[in-house]
């Protein structure tokens, strides 16, 4: 039982994240849905869902989940 923990432990660590990216992934994904929400509530033609909710989405799948994934926190 404790060999399967650490293993799981020694894969984690493996890819060279820290919790801190796995909290940056955590938040981009949040804003994404927060995006997908904002889009479905608003009008078809509102300034909400035409402008707001996509560059929101551009944000999150541009910026923050690459920043999560490719940032190396010292």
């Amino acid at each position: 039982m404790g060999r399967s923990s650490n293993k799981d432990s020694q894969l984690f660590r493996s890819f060279g994240f820290d919790n801190r990216n796995y909290i940056l992934f955590g938040i981009g994904l949040l804003i994404i849905v927060f995006a997908y929400i904002l889009m479905a509530w608003g009008e078809t033609d509102s300034f909400q869902s035409v402008k707001l909710a996509p560059t929101i989405l551009l944000v999150g799948y541009t910026i923050i989940i690459p920043l999560s994934i490719l940032y190396r926190f010292k």
